[in-house]
């Protein structure tokens, strides 16, 4: 996409005309470090522009901007987000909040309460039973029983080198706690993204001819080292997800009703792992789309979605599309590592679109945001948000 349509984009999300596809579009391009610091010269020139009006202020065009927001929000609410122009501008506020955040825009009167968070490590379970720590900024090496080196880490990244020389496997299992992420590439050249609150069991080197399976418990995404004799299998609980070599994206949280998984490159089946010998029973994925396996009926759907929605959170973004306020504070909690109770029964059930940017905000940016936006009433007591 050149930048004159890139313009074009812009032009239509602060007009309020911009399409949800128009939407995804623009956020995929902002994901981007090098055209970040445009889109923010964009923002910043448009709110001074239709705030500011030659009044220099700061307390007047934030007042300005706040009654904007109120106004848009109750007109968004009546109408439940099924409108494409309200759809474009609720994103708009979102955006832009976004950049005023990080440029603390709303920090003169922002909650002073702090959360005291909780310093999971994550650790790495070796194969004779012992637990290592490993320090996210750190260096460190693996030996297997005869003291050999496997494995070396160099800061979020762990790399497996063993050669798969071994006649039986030997498994190690990375875990990453909540407000982490964490990196590892596998013996056969794999590369697997953890997300927050996920863990991988995987053995230290592959055998030759034979399928290659790793055990997956939280969400991963997995660029899998392409092999035509020796599949590659992510098991996710009763699912199995069988490829040759692709890139894409696994959902498999405990608490969650389904398991997701969304392909980005290649080809994958998705079939219950009882069934997996099974090929009639496998249920294959084409790029672009979401695989979603119902853990209670043990039924497969699908559905076409912007990858780049599920992808995000590698690159310290949360993206929300029309989604509850209950699954947006479990992807919180896990980002954050915080614990969050809402007591406000009203606020479960709807629906916000959101551009996070976890890297650059903190939690209680966005929950101030919240507060000043859509008045939520909250307190934090330590590590826990409390939503009145």
């Amino acid at each position: 996409m050149d930048f004159e349509e890139i313009e074009i984009l812009i032009i239509k999300y602060f007009s309020q005309s911009a399409t949800m596809a128009d939407l995804d579009a623009l956020n995929q391009w902002i994901e981007k470090p090098e055209n970040q610091s445009i889109f923010e010269e964009y923002v910043k020139t448009h709110y001074a522009i239709t705030l500011a009006m030659g009044d220099p202020d700061i307390k007047s065009v934030k007042k300005a901007l706040f009654e904007e927001i109120k106004k848009e929000k109750k007109k968004v609410r009546k109408i439940r987000l099924y409108s494409v122009m309200k759809y474009a501008a609720i994103a708009i506020l979102f955006l832009g909040i976004g950049f005023l955040m990080q440029k603390n825009f709303f920090n003169e009167n922002s909650n002073k309460q702090k959360l005291v968070l909780n310093e999971n490590e994550i650790t790495l379970k070796l194969g004779d039973g012992n637990t290592k720590i490993i320090a996210a900024d750190g260096t460190s090496k693996v030996y297997d029983a005869n003291g050999k080196v496997v494995g070396k880490q160099n800061g979020k990244e762990l790399v497996y080198t063993s050669n798969g020389e071994g006649s039986e496997l030997v498994y190690n299992t990375l875990s990453v706690p909540n407000g982490k992420r964490f990196n590892i590439t596998l013996s056969d050249g794999t590369i697997v993204h953890l997300n927050a609150g996920s863990s991988i069991t995987f053995p230290i080197a592959f055998l030759k001819n034979k399928i290659r399976k790793v055990f997956l418990s939280g969400e991963a995404f997995f660029e899998v080292a392409h092999d035509k004799k020796n599949a590659f299998v992510v098991n996710a609980s009763k699912l199995d997800v069988k490829v040759y070599g692709t890139k894409f994206n696994v959902s498999n949280y405990q608490e969650d009703n389904s398991t997701d998984v969304v392909l980005v490159e290649g080809s994958v089946s998705m079939a219950e792992s009882a069934e997996t010998i099974n090929r009639k029973n496998e249920f294959f994925l084409t790029p672009g789309f979401k695989g979603t396996f119902n853990k209670e009926n043990k039924k497969i759907s699908n559905e076409k979605v912007n990858t780049s929605l599920y992808t995000s959170w590698m690159t310290g973004n949360l993206v929300f599309r029309d989604e509850s306020f209950d699954n947006i504070s479990k992807k919180l909690e896990r980002r954050y590592n915080v614990i969050i109770i809402n007591n406000n029964k009203n606020l479960s059930k709807e629906t916000f679109n959101a551009t996070i940017e976890t890297d650059h905000e903190s939690i209680e940016q966005v929950f101030n945001y919240f507060k000043k936006v859509y008045q939520i009433d909250y307190q934090i007591v330590e590590n826990k948000i409390i939503i009145h």
